[in-house]
């Protein structure tokens, strides 16, 4: 992929052995920090595993490695809630798990339309390729599923105010993202891509007011 040719192991800077050496060690550190949480979150936190061994194929396997990307990225809704409360509320864990997994559809799949030219070439696939010129209605659709994922949530561990009106402020970021989009061109798409730490900010900004 021309895009990303420049990194490290793509550029051949750094080795195959020493690209291994490192996940090693990032590997071990995540075990420690695991070990340290308690026994409930250890095992949701080992649950996770066969979602990250089996990502890293998924882009050969199906055109939908974005759903697979969402349901191992966001597992840290559970882990996170389970590490301070000492197990999951799912009433609230998996709707917010659920918005998760719709934002990351959101995201990825623009972020994938920076590539797939060069993805058709190479034989990898991705939510971009599957849904075509219908991206904007499918991403209409992922993003409808996790505003109501948030408010589900919201309403069932009762937030106020704030967290609605950052929720309401998501969605109008969202709809102008998608109805500006231009998916036939890679600049605008990293830049879409990347507005999407807007909607981190604002979602942070509402649990935390909301619960002030």
């Amino acid at each position: 992929v021309t895009r990303t040719a420049s990194r490290p192991l793509a550029a051949g800077d750094i080795s195959t052995f020493q690209s291994f050496v490192f996940l090693g060690g990032q590997l071990s550190l995540a075990l420690c920090v695991l070990l340290c949480l308690n026994y409930y979150s250890i095992v949701l936190g080992a649950a996770s595993l066969s979602l990250v061994i089996t990502y890293p194929l998924m882009k050969r396997i199906t055109y939908w490695p974005q759903l697979v990307l969402g349901l191992t990225f966001n597992w840290g809704a559970l882990l996170g809630w389970s590490a301070i409360k000492g197990s999951c509320e799912w009433s609230v864990c998996l709707p917010l798990y659920l918005a998760g997994v719709m934002w990351t559809l959101v995201y990825d799949t623009i972020y994938a339309h920076q590539d797939k030219r060069d993805d058709i070439i190479i034989g990898v696939k991705s939510t971009a390729l599957q849904f075509k010129e219908d991206t904007k209605q499918w991403l209409s659709g992922f993003s409808l599923a996790m505003l109501l994922s948030l408010c589900t949530a919201g309403m069932n561990c009762n937030q106020t105010f704030p967290y609605y009106s950052a929720v309401a402020a998501i969605g109008a970021h969202l709809a102008h993202q998608i109805y500006t989009l231009d998916i036939d061109k890679p600049e605008d798409c990293w830049k879409k891509f990347a507005s999407n730490r807007t909607v981190g900010v604002l979602l942070f900004t509402g649990i935390v007011l909301g619960n002030l």
